[in-house]
């Protein structure tokens, strides 16, 4: 049973929060507000659910000795108090505590792994599946950095995420994904195993990470190597690297101011996800056997072409449609991902 003292509180909040809203308030006071109203809307819709479910058994059993109402309260009760588990269950679900970065949006960080050129176009396959579910979600998918073989592989890709709860939906893609196929170049037709590693981060805030002058150092370069329209021939490239950590980005864009702006939100990024990290590590003993633990060294699917099938490791889920899934359909396996983590959350808090 969920105490009806936590449920007030929320319900409460909300109400403050709307009030807040309709008065008016300063730009970044707004968008705070904004953000944590859209958070608790979800749970305070299911907090009513269940709330009238509640009612209605209540006023059914009320009537069970009505001589008039008795016979309709006897036929709806059953069906009511069968739909109660399922309530809370749903209820519980929207209580359990969001991950802070959830709403944020995401770098995706893509590149090949064993299996040179092979790996390389599987590299690339996997950053068009990304942008496919992006542009069907109706995100932006903007690339920042990207480093093209000559057969049209990737040796490296930096993408930025924007849109709805976009780490969310992409959080649990981090690890190594291996693809079994026959190569392009393969002539004898023999299936070759090669990987690729993703990497998602949620995107910081300046207010998270704070970057002291003296902590890094810039150089400029010219840019070189094959990579189509993200690489350049100028002075423009900028490499920064962080010197307490040993963290390097690069950027590679036409312009070098810009070039700057990109390493600098790449950089705090990556040491948000090191502190993020660091944190989870010491809240969790077995942080690796966790659904999206982020661990890149996990291998967490296998895309095996011949029997057009997609196996995620980590939840046992095997499925039969490698087309729609490489083609961007993923929503199936986020969503079982999503509802493995969720199981997992609630069996914690019942344990404890």
């Amino acid at each position: 049973m969920i105490p009806a003292d936590t449920l007030h509180q929320i319900t409460q909040r909300f109400e403050f929060l709307e009030a807040q809203m309709a008065e008016g308030a300063a730009g970044a006071d707004i968008a705070k507000l904004a953000r944590e109203y859209s958070e608790l809307k979800p749970v305070v819709e299911q907090i009513a659910a269940y709330r009238r479910l509640v009612s209605d058994i209540a006023d059914a059993e009320e009537m069970l000795d009505d001589p008039d109402m008795g016979e309709l309260a006897r036929e709806e009760l059953p069906a009511l108090r069968s739909a109660l588990p399922e309530a809370e269950h749903a209820l519980q679900l929207a209580l359990l505590p969001r991950d802070a970065a959830d709403a944020r949006p995401a770098m995706v960080e893509i590149r090949p792994g064993t299996g040179g050129e092979e790996a390389a176009l599987f590299a690339g396959d996997l950053l068009r599946m990304y942008q496919r579910y992006a542009e069907a979600r109706g995100w932006k998918f903007e690339i920042l950095e990207e480093q093209a073989t000559e057969l049209g592989g990737i040796k490296e890709v930096v993408a930025h995420v924007t849109g709805q709860d976009v780490f969310a939906r992409l959080k649990f893609e981090s690890g190594v994904h291996r693809v079994q196929r026959v190569p392009a170049t393969e002539s004898g037709g023999r299936i070759h195993t090669s990987a690729a590693t993703v990497a998602v981060l949620p995107e910081a805030e300046d207010v998270d990470i704070e970057i002291r002058n003296e902590d890094i150092r810039i150089d400029t370069m010219r840019s070189s190597g094959a990579g189509g329209q993200h690489v350049n021939t100028t002075d423009s490239a900028v490499r920064i690297t962080h010197l307490p950590t040993g963290i390097v980005v690069t950027s590679s864009e036409k312009s070098q101011h810009r070039n700057r702006e990109i390493a600098m939100q790449v950089l705090r990024t990556r040491l948000y996800d090191a502190e993020r990290q660091r944190i989870d590590s010491e809240r969790s003993e077995d942080r690796a056997s966790q659904v999206g633990s982020g661990d890149r060294s996990e291998r967490i699917r296998t895309y095996n072409f011949p029997q057009g099938r997609m196996t995620d490791h980590r939840i046992n889920l095997t499925l039969y449609k490698l087309d729609a899934v490489m083609q961007g359909d993923l929503d199936e396996v986020i969503d079982a991902l999503t509802a493995d983590a969720q199981a997992r959350q609630l069996a914690a808090m019942e344990a404890v």
